[in-house]
């Protein structure tokens, strides 16, 4: 379990469903929007079984956070890319 902190939020990322890199807003400006699946609990739960009840919410962040955000989730030590881009070059 590991926590990251952006401006005022601090996520588990444990609960990262999914990152949208390279978003604008209506306005032109750069976003990183975060999907965040948390377990949705009742007080009356624990005498139904109901699995993979979850609660989903997107998170956008702008600004700093926006341009801090692709480098945490593009970084070979926290993610891993399963279609790497390679660009070839050739020597003359």
């Amino acid at each position: 379990m590991t926590f990251i902190k952006i401006q005022n939020v601090v996520i588990n990322t444990s609960y990262v469903a999914a990152i949208k890199l390279d978003q604008q807003t209506s306005l032109g400006e750069k976003s990183v929007s975060v999907l965040i699946a948390t377990p949705k609990f009742s007080m009356f739960q624990w005498d139904t079984i109901a699995p993979n009840i979850e609660y989903y919410e997107w998170i956008e962040f702008t600004g700093q956070a926006a341009n801090a955000l692709p480098d945490y989730f593009t970084s070979f030590n926290n993610v891993i890319d399963l279609l790497p881009q390679y660009q070839e070059s050739s020597v003359v």
